[in-house]
């Protein structure tokens, strides 16, 4: 049975290098640290009104956990991780509580989603952040980089979603259908075509794209 709610992996992205096929061509890949991840606690929907697991990824030193995490872990005879996250799945599928996840969820030609958060660029302006053209670059301008005329003569105020200055990036952003071209299983990692959301050494979440109703 195909799950239409798959268990993916947590990682770490490693940076982005070439490969090439059998014809020559280079093809650009993301390499990403996948697991190996545990299964810390299995969600039912008679305890907690969902079916899900929750996955945790990173070993972490006791002392470095807060008193609930902690409990949370001991009482499951699972050492700490700093990453959790949770998988929606069907009720039929079986996960315990300490089972290891591992690359090996995945095979090459699969697509997947991936989930990361993009890099912060910090405050910007309209300019860099909406690509918008500016105004006249002449010594005579009084506005060249700067936001014209945002209001509305009927409303009398600001629409919310209007293209502003603000906060560039950091924002969790998930690319979808992208392809595994290779799967490493004794060093955990995946080649995955293009890249993903974030910078180097940022988490990110794996996961199979969702099967289609017409498949």
């Amino acid at each position: 049975m195909v799950s239409d709610m798959p268990v993916g992996l947590l990682g770490k992205k490693v940076g982005m290098t070439r490969i090439f096929t059998d014809d020559g061509k280079a093809v650009p890949v993301t390499v990403v640290r996948a697991g190996p991840c545990t299964v810390v606690q299995r969600k039912t929907e008679q305890v907690d009104g969902y079916e899900a697991v929750q996955v945790g990824f990173e070993r972490r030193s006791r002392h470095r956990t807060n008193s609930p995490m902690s409990g949370h872990f001991e009482s499951r005879g699972i050492a700490p991780l700093k990453y959790l996250t949770e998988f929606r799945i069907n009720a039929e599928e079986e996960y315990e509580e300490g089972q290891e996840l591992t690359v090996e969820l995945f095979r090459e030609g699969e697509r997947v989603d991936v989930t990361g958060r993009s890099k912060g660029r910090g405050s910007a302006g309209v300019m860099k952040r909406y690509g918008f053209r500016g105004g006249p670059a002449s010594h005579g301008s009084k506005v060249h980089r700067t936001l014209q005329s945002a209001g509305a003569t009927d409303a009398q105020r600001i629409f919310p979603g209007t293209r502003m200055p603000g906060r560039m990036g950091n924002k969790r952003v998930t690319i979808q259908g992208l392809t595994v071209l290779a799967v490493d299983a004794e060093e955990n990692l995946l080649l995955i075509k293009g890249s993903i959301p974030g910078p180097n050494g940022g988490l990110v979440i794996i996961r199979p794209t969702k099967k289609s109703s017409k498949e």
